[in-house]
């Protein structure tokens, strides 16, 4: 039997929370207390950089220069936290509310633009 891998878990991972966190569901942060290796907090936080990163670019030139700021900010907490895992826990709860963050300006510059 082949492992997953651990990308495209990781990617899975960061939807699932994503979901969670959105619900405001307590299993968002059950899910976090569960990654006990830096290995699984990583993949995470590869999946949860890449939707910013992709729902950034998404964004009129304005907004989407300072998700870029943000994205910034959160690699820095990130560098800070590299080798304890809660705070990288941390770093994946505040990446997660980025990402709802940036969904909800998506979503306010669409009503705006019609």
């Amino acid at each position: 039997m082949t492992s997953p891998d651990p990308a495209a878990e990781g990617r899975r991972r960061a939807d699932e929370f994503l979901s969670l966190l959105a619900a405001e569901d307590p299993a968002a942060d059950a899910l976090l207390e569960g990654l006990t290796e830096i290995r699984e907090v990583v993949f995470l936080g590869a999946g949860l950089t890449v939707i910013a990163r992709a729902e950034g670019r998404a964004l009129p030139t304005a907004q989407r220069a300072q998700a870029s700021t943000r994205q910034v900010n959160l690699a820095q907490l990130r560098d800070r936290s590299r080798t304890d895992v809660d705070g990288l826990r941390a770093w994946l709860r505040a990446s997660g509310e980025e990402i709802l963050f940036l969904r909800s300006l998506a979503a306010a510059a669409a009503r705006f633009t019609g």
